[in-house]
């Protein structure tokens, strides 16, 4: 397990649960804390995702998942159009709660977290680190579902993580 917090957007939490993996989270970190914006996107499904909001809302209210408020809402709105709300909750909460790692998958989003001195892990890096702590033994059933399931992972991103993980 890594010590101490991390945060963790939106896309990283929908990936994880469509290959059945959210608990690798748990795994690997004592706290996972989701700004209200991201817990906003993740519960604002349609009846056809009610499963997937219930277990989310489930996981809050165990405690597996920690809201946090921004309290700098003024410079995530000043900022919006940029990025989502929930990204930008992520990596202002970053320097709020003084956390050097956050969950985040989009490209702009992680340039835009670099730039606040905010290191990102993908869900590609989750599986990667949940690999090498010997929580799955292998990635490429689960890049595969993921890709499956229309995560957008180039094909050079693809073969990168397999070679990384020994799975070519």
């Amino acid at each position: 397990m890594i010590r101490g917090k991390i945060l963790c957007n939106t896309s990283p939490i929908i990936g994880l649960m469509s290959i059945g993996r959210l608990g690798l989270l748990r795994e690997l970190f004592d706290e996972i804390v989701l700004p209200e914006a991201v817990y906003r996107e993740l519960c604002a499904g349609s009846a056809v995702h009610q499963k997937e909001i219930d277990e989310i809302k489930d996981w809050v209210s165990k405690g597996y998942f920690k809201i946090y408020k921004i309290k700098n809402a003024d410079m995530v709105k000043s900022m919006y159009g940029k990025l989502h709300f929930g990204e930008l909750e992520v990596i202002i909460a970053a320097k709020e709660l003084d956390l050097q790692l956050a969950i985040i998958d989009e490209k702009a989003a992680r340039k835009m977290a670099a730039e606040f001195l905010v290191d990102t892990i993908g869900i590609l890096g989750i599986l990667l680190l949940a690999k090498r702590k010997g929580l799955i033994s292998y990635v490429k059933s689960d890049v595969d579902k993921l890709r499956m399931n229309g995560y957008r992972i180039s094909d050079g991103l693809y073969y990168q993580i397999l070679n990384i993980a020994g799975e070519k």
